[in-house]
């Protein structure tokens, strides 16, 4: 494991400190930095060797998204949806569409995107309306899909769609099918990049799918097995955004501390002021337990104990904290704080997508205490 957060180390020193910030600014997508990723064998950690996985557990792979995170949000939170792009495959898919699809998608040049909202359904997946219509031995998807990491950018796309039922009513879930899209199948497109607060390297768009046809053996499962699929993949993609989140906060504790020793007022540098080096003890406890916490729900998950409620409660607590943190750094900094010649603001506004992405907080509240309900 050393040797692995060695060498992402070594990766976020000269491949994403150079350039995060000229990166962010322009709104540029690191895809070659991905390839690099990919190459270096970080792009399929959680997955086996034998379909060109790097057979490592949860524990160091998120480890490694953390690492990367910090120094670059966009490639960590990139790292994370590829990996949970991937997921269903690998967990649901058949020995042949594994051996067919898998090493690539795990071998470093291919990037995936994760298509589950929808404009009209988010925190309420099960309402999405994208149809996936049986038709010439295979099917016809059409529909569009909303917030979708690495759109236009991506090499495949992972797509839950309805194969029967109705978006509305009790049992709008079990019509849900899951679909494996390469990018370059006849409509596919991406509409115009969204203008975002925070990540502007990483794109964010619409999927549009008209007319699309992938051939039956594209379905990922069973038909109507989807939704359970896609809440699956959400649970492991959690403990990626809580090891993104603490990332960041870490990135922006590293900052606040730094300036704060070698920033002196009243002859004396401010860290040494105990209203700034409290601020500081409360950001790196809280940092130092988002980690513990996202740590230990992966153990459970590595072990094949119920993680479900633990990476939830790890989203949701190293999202508010990463939140938290990254304006106690803008604090801490003062005036230098609130402009772009320090990273504390762009830390900021990157910072609040976290209590948003693969759930927001609220849901994730609403999944532990359904969970604490039923124990």
């Amino acid at each position: 494991m050393r040797e692995l957060l060695d060498l992402t180390r070594e990766l976020a020193d000269k491949e994403l400190r150079p350039e995060v910030d000229a990166a962010e600014r322009e709104g540029r997508f690191p895809r070659e930095t991905f390839r690099v990723l990919g190459r270096s064998g970080l792009l399929g950690l959680p997955y086996p060797e034998r379909w060109g996985g790097g057979g490592q557990p949860y524990e160091v792979y998120l480890q490694v998204v953390e690492e990367l995170a910090r120094a670059w949000l966009t490639v960590g939170l990139g790292l994370s949806v590829h990996t949970l792009t991937c997921l269903p495959l690998a967990a649901f898919g058949t020995d042949e569409q594994r051996e067919a699809w898998l090493p690539e998608m795990l071998g470093g040049e291919l990037l995936g995107a994760y298509c589950l909202s929808e404009p009209q359904s988010g925190s309420d997946a099960a309402a999405l309306a994208t149809a996936a219509v049986a038709e010439d031995g295979g099917y016809r998807i059409d529909g569009v899909k909303a917030w979708i990491s690495h759109a236009g950018r991506a090499d495949f796309y992972t797509v839950f769609a309805r194969t029967s039922g109705s978006p509305q009513g009790r049992d709008r879930a079990r019509g849900i099918s899951c679909l494996h899209v390469p990018a370059a199948t006849s409509g596919v497109s991406a509409a115009p990049a969204e203008h975002k607060m925070g990540m502007r390297g990483s794109v964010t768009a619409q999927m549009i799918f008209e007319g699309a046809q992938v051939p039956a053996d594209h379905l990922v499962g069973q038909e109507g097995q989807g939704f359970s699929i896609a809440l699956t993949a959400l649970d492991a993609g959690r403990l990626g955004i809580a090891a993104c989140a603490t990332g960041l906060a870490q990135a922006a504790l590293d900052l606040a501390v730094g300036y704060a020793r070698e920033r002196t007022q009243f002859g004396k540098p401010i860290i040494d002021n105990q209203g700034v080096s409290f601020m500081l003890a409360d950001m790196a406890c809280a940092v130092e337990a988002s980690r513990a916490l996202y740590l230990a729900a992966a153990r459970r998950k590595d072990s094949g104990q119920e993680s479900g409620p633990q990476a939830a409660m790890a989203k949701l607590l190293a999202s508010d904290t990463a939140m938290r943190v990254t304006t106690d750094a803008v604090q801490v900094l003062g005036g230098y704080g609130y402009v772009e010649d320090f990273p504390a603001e762009r830390y900021l506004r990157e910072a609040k997508v976290l209590q948003i992405v693969e759930g927001t907080n609220q849901i994730q509240r609403l999944v532990i205490g359904r969970w604490l309900a039923r124990r």
